[in-house]
């Protein structure tokens, strides 16, 4: 994917319900495994779970904690952490022609 995009650092909760069902496809076994860290603008110590999109690369920031309390706390992820068959089923039906998805590769850039 190109990496001249509009990068945006953004909390989970004010994500749209849309972007959180990709993101489910993308991370079906949870998200703090696949947390980064980087330094903000800041100079603060920060960690974020990296999602991109055609116009933008997202880092959604959360804790290791929160990612975990997330998981726990949404109905989709069995208590495995694993998101269940049947919602990522409709999930990909609903989100099938997002090619995006597919291109979305977990690995540190430099902010």
């Amino acid at each position: 994917m190109e990496t001249n995009k509009s990068r945006v650092i953004v909390d989970y909760e004010k994500l749209s319900d849309e972007l959180i069902e990709q993101i489910k496809l993308v991370y079906p076994t949870g998200f703090s495994q696949h947390l980064i860290s980087f330094t903000n603008a800041k100079g603060e110590n920060v960690s974020a779970l990296r999602f991109e999109t055609f116009e933008k690369i997202y880092l959604i920031r959360m804790t290791n904690k929160m990612a975990v309390q997330i998981i726990e706390d949404d109905a989709d992820y069995d208590d495995d952490g694993v998101l269940k068959d049947g919602v990522r089923e409709k999930l990909e039906e609903e989100h099938s022609e997002v090619d995006y998805l597919t291109e979305n590769d977990n690995y540190e850039e430099d902010w």
